[in-house]
């Protein structure tokens, strides 16, 4: 691929989930690592806008979507879509649309939507609109298995967890609704969010992680296409729009497959996993049983050590993984962005810490969203396809390329043992 045009498509994706809200385009640049000057002329070759502009499109078009979809007030709406001032955003806002936001806030709150901020209850409720279907069920299944105790929590057909984003912390749930029509479709190609206020700055960025989290950006029909016909037809039809379980930062997935491993899997698993997060998450105090803790930051794991970790129960081997990548993460020596290089980023995982082709394939597939992560190694993939060998299995899935993750999925669901 181009390194223009690559550079181009992950700058856009950052600057349209908040990345210059509040900071710089020499910030983003730093991170990308390449000049500011790169990447000004890299943006407006390839979209023809520089990243200020972008930034701001993304900051009006985020702030008309909550004044049509909720009844928060405009001065909170105007921060939480990255203006630094309410004059600024009044000014741009008519500038662009020819009318002002509570113009526009007449019209959408007068249709009656049922997105409204609740006051009394400190929630904003939003929706997350994706491509149907979304097996949902099947998508909080797979979430279970590295569901962080005291950080996530499934009720029902709910899903909820702590975030912590620029200081701002709170709690996110979201829930899709059961298919209605009798069409076996799902009514409405929304997720259902509630955030709590206390977000509200961080709101951007946040939803575009909960995307990630989601795999909402997804297109089902392309991908279940391409692996029935590969011969998965019966399990695309079992769990049809089955999505990634993505995880909220790169570090965390790094964490709970370490932590929650196949091969370690039950309750011990889970015990040890409470144990590291009472003693290293910071505590939140939620008024949410079972959730008592943000997710212990990369930071806080490189401090404890290994000694601390296999002090709660942790295995030396993957107490010596997680500290060895806590601490190259924070030394900006293994980035786990969206956009890093999948690839380099899983041959530097097992080279930092020397953990398994395949732990390295799911940490990868889960943090940097990568569609065609396949652990043909894994024993449970072969078994499901009744191959006795990697090399056996790898020739089968070159038909599911490049939507081998979502066959892994497939398969580890058929066979979850």
């Amino acid at each position: 691929m181009d390194a223009v045009p690559r550079l181009a498509r992950i700058a856009a994706d950052r600057i349209g989930a908040g990345a210059l809200n509040g900071h710089s385009v020499a910030d983003l640049a730093e991170e990308l690592g390449v000049s500011e000057r790169h990447l000004r002329r890299a943006l407006e070759q390839e979209i023809g806008v520089s990243p200020t502009e972008l930034a701001q499109t993304h900051r009006l078009l985020f702030a008309k979507r909550l004044l049509a979809d909720t009844s928060l007030p405009v001065t909170r709406i105007a921060f939480a879509s990255g203006f630094q001032s309410l004059r600024r955003f009044n000014s741009v806002f008519r500038e662009r649309y020819r009318l002002s936001p509570r113009d526009l806030r007449r019209g959408g709150i007068e249709r009656g939507s049922r997105n409204r901020a609740a006051p009394e209850e400190e929630l904003v409720f939003l929706t997350l609109a994706y491509r149907p279907p979304l097996a949902w069920d099947a998508h909080l299944a797979l979430l279970t298995r590295v569901l962080l105790p005291g950080v996530e929590l499934i009720q029902g057909r709910r899903y909820l967890r702590t975030v912590s984003l620029d200081s701002h912390a709170g709690v996110i749930r979201a829930e899709a609704h059961a298919p209605t029509n009798g069409y076996g479709r799902m009514q409405r190609s929304q997720l259902e969010v509630q955030v709590d206020a206390a977000l509200l700055p961080v709101l951007m960025p946040l939803l575009a992680r909960l995307r990630r989290l989601f795999d909402l950006d997804a297109d089902p029909s392309v991908i279940d296409a391409q692996l029935a016909q590969g011969g998965l037809g019966p399990l695309v039809r079992r769990h049809p729009g089955l999505r990634i379980p993505g995880a909220y930062d790169g570090f965390e997935a790094a964490l709970t497959t370490l932590l929650l491993d196949t091969e370690t899997r039950g309750p011990e698993a889970g015990r040890i996993a409470a144990r590291i997060v009472a003693a290293f998450g910071e505590p939140l105090d939620t008024a949410v049983p079972g959730l008592t803790h943000l997710a212990p930051s990369a930071a806080r794991m490189a401090e404890a050590g290994t000694t601390a970790l296999t002090a709660l129960g942790a295995p030396l081997r993957v107490a010596e993984a997680i500290t060895a990548i806590a601490r190259a993460h924070t030394q900006g020596l293994l980035p786990m962005r969206p956009g890093t290089d999948a690839a380099a980023a899983r041959q530097a995982l097992m080279e930092t810490s020397g953990i398994e082709q395949r732990q390295a394939t799911c940490i990868v597939m889960r943090g940097l969203h990568w569609p065609d992560a396949f652990p043909a190694e894994d024993p449970v993939l072969q078994r499901a396809m009744g191959m006795k060998t990697e090399r056996a299995l790898r020739a089968v899935a070159e038909g599911w390329r490049p939507w081998r993750a979502y066959a892994a999925l497939h398969l580890s669901l058929h066979n979850p043992e």
